[in-house]
């Protein structure tokens, strides 16, 4: 499956794409319901992280709804305005618009290590280095605009996979993490390479670190979208091409098979530390070809395409702001 959620008269849906249409999960699930003489459980569908929060059961659902829908509408789907939308006539939102955890590695692609002028230790190979964002005012969704401020000068795109959990871990081993990830979505750690909010009279090692982190932490920093692709359907999740483009120029082009840690360490590694839950995002990383090695950063009005196979295409337009 291919989980979104839409906007569509002012109200957010949770859905399904499907071809060029989207299926409102929602209506899909009553109706079904309905049908079988089942009970429906509205809550589940309420939202996307409702959904991922209904567990085993709530996916079960949801498989349910969509192939009830698409026995109704045929496929390709007959978008009926109620059991299905033509995605041309709905917005794509982020497509979990209210995760309680939004983490992301530092350092999971060699190259991009060595781009940026280290060199590839034995450390880099050992423990995966996590940070975390604000997820309430980072997130943005697809062709949402990416807000450079007054204190944005060297604003770099990252385009990165990322982990979609299913489940509450907590302590759990690498061989079996991908019962605990729900799927795929595509994030763009967009990053301030040297933020200067107060100059200081001298820069401690600590203090570089903390512009660092903080760099990260900008309104409208993580675009995700446009869909989370299920575990199922993606595959391997260690082979995948992927792509950024600004302004249709490639600027990134590798494989996740690049990554230095697999996705089962990542999830053990985290899992060690805080509970994740339904929802939580983990994004695993960027590749080289950043715009930090060029110093070809982004402005007001660049487009930038993370494309991941399996995934789709996730947008967005650099806006000024204040």
């Amino acid at each position: 499956m291919k989980l979104a959620t839409f906007k569509i008269q002012g109200e957010k849906r949770a859905g399904a794409v499907v071809g060029s249409a989207v299926i409102d999960l929602l209506n899909a699930h009553v109706a079904e319901s309905r049908a079988s003489k089942a009970a429906a459980n509205k809550e589940a569908f309420a939202s996307i992280r409702n959904l991922l929060d209904a567990g085993t059961k709530g996916m079960s659902a949801a498989r349910n709804a969509q192939a009830y829908a698409i026995k109704k509408l045929g496929e390709p789907i007959k978008a009926d305005g109620k059991l299905a939308h033509q995605l041309n006539k709905v917005r794509l939102c982020a497509p979990i618009t209210d995760p309680r955890k939004l983490l992301a590695l530092a350092g999971n692609y060699a190259e991009h290590i060595m781009e940026g002028g280290g060199q590839l230790a034995a450390q880099d190979k050992e423990t995966p280095r996590v940070f975390m964002m604000p997820p309430s005012t980072c997130l943005a969704g697809p062709k949402e605009p990416i807000i450079i401020t007054k204190i944005s000068t060297t604003v770099d795109y990252e385009g990165e996979l990322c982990i979609v959990m299913g489940r509450k871990a907590k302590g759990i081993k690498k061989k079996d993490a991908r019962k605990y990830i729900a799927g795929f979505t595509i994030l763009n750690d967009v990053s301030e390479r040297r933020l200067v909010i107060r100059e200081r009279a001298e820069s401690r090692p600590q203090d570089l670190w903390f512009d660092w982190l903080n760099g990260k932490w900008l309104d409208s920093f993580a675009p995700i979208g446009p869909v989370i692709t299920t575990f199922d359907e993606i595959g391997d999740p260690h082979n995948l091409n992927f792509q950024t483009r600004v302004n249709g120029e490639i600027r990134q082009n590798a494989n996740t098979n690049q990554m230095i840690f697999h996705y089962g360490d990542i999830v053990e590694y985290i899992s060690a530390i805080v509970t994740l839950e339904p929802g939580d995002l983990i994004s695993t990383g960027t590749a080289a070809g950043v715009g930090h090695t060029t110093k070809r950063f982004l402005k007001p009005g660049d487009k930038v395409e993370v494309e991941i196979d399996k995934i789709g295409i996730l947008e967005n337009t650099c806006k000024a702001g204040k």
